[in-house]
């Protein structure tokens, strides 16, 4: 089954002062997709409020969910949704998982694990709480609920390394799987622990800022030590091989301006290419 890309230029997710560069890197990369195959989700222009619920824009964000839960739901191809921030992630593992409840793992390449709930957050950012709402906790209203939500046992991480105390202290509870960016030059290794969760398909997020910044300039939250984009794309071939792809995305494209946004869609590209190699 090709693959279809949805595109969803949010950028309400992300509370850094280049927020809203994350809707012009999502626009970046949809103009080098086959048009036949993308479908670009409407974004509101306006922030959002948080509604007392500790999100910052949560009502934005709501609405651009319910928009994708609709685009996802005419597609008979399987779905790489390209952001904007990572919380356009929420939906489409979520429809990922209602189509075969309790099968599916999600590997989460991210820099960040994305697992606080408003309590916990140091920012009331949702695209840190993305994750933590995936596994079925957080405000009410974009918590997953069970028949779309994924255990954490099913949830394995990479490429993390700055992690918040709430979601070190969820990782340990639940003995959640994290693989460091040193671990990406086995890619067989991480796909085998992807398998070993049990899982029967997989949904693989990547949030870009998992690379190392010298090999992508265009991130919003640059972190050092990241992973190299060779190793990255053979990881990701190397988990779409092993377990079929129920879904994927990516997220936190923030360029500074839309020629340096040329620079970096190589690169991303090539991920695009790995993802969209699963989709059989």
């Amino acid at each position: 089954m090709p693959a279809a890309f949805v595109v969803v230029p949010e950028w309400q997710g992300s509370v850094s002062a280049r927020a809203m560069s994350h809707a012009d890197g999502a626009r970046a990369i949809s103009g080098d997709l086959p048009s036949a195959a993308t479908v670009l989700v409407d974004v509101p222009v306006e922030a959002g409020d948080a509604l007392g619920t500790g999100v910052h824009r949560f009502s934005a964000i709501r609405r651009v969910g319910e928009r994708l839960r609709e685009a996802l739901g005419g597609l008979d191809r399987t779905p790489i949704t390209i952001g904007g921030d990572c919380g356009v992630a929420l939906t489409a593992v979520a429809t990922a998982a209602a189509a075969e409840p309790g099968s599916l793992a999600v590997l989460w390449l991210d820099a960040h694990p994305d697992l606080n709930t408003p309590e916990t957050s140091p920012s009331g950012a949702f695209n840190g709480m993305v994750l933590r709402a995936i596994a079925g906790e957080g405000a009410e209203g974009l918590a997953l609920v069970e028949h779309e939500r994924v255990a954490p046992s099913r949830l394995v991480l990479g490429g993390v390394r700055s992690v918040d105390d709430g979601e070190q202290a969820f990782i340990d509870e639940h003995g959640i799987v994290v693989l460091g960016t040193e671990r990406f030059a086995d890619a067989d290794a991480i796909a085998r622990a992807v398998a070993d969760t049990g899982a029967t398909r997989v949904y693989v997020h990547v949030d870009l800022d998992v690379l190392d910044p010298s090999a992508i300039a265009g991130l919003s939250y640059p972190l050092p030590f990241g992973a190299d984009a060779d190793q990255l794309v053979a990881v990701v071939r190397a988990v779409v091989d092993r377990l079929p792809l129920a879904g994927a995305s990516i997220a936190g494209f923030a360029p500074a301006s839309p020629e340096a946004a040329i620079d970096d869609l190589p690169t991303i590209l090539r991920l695009i290419g790995a993802l969209a190699s699963g989709a059989r």
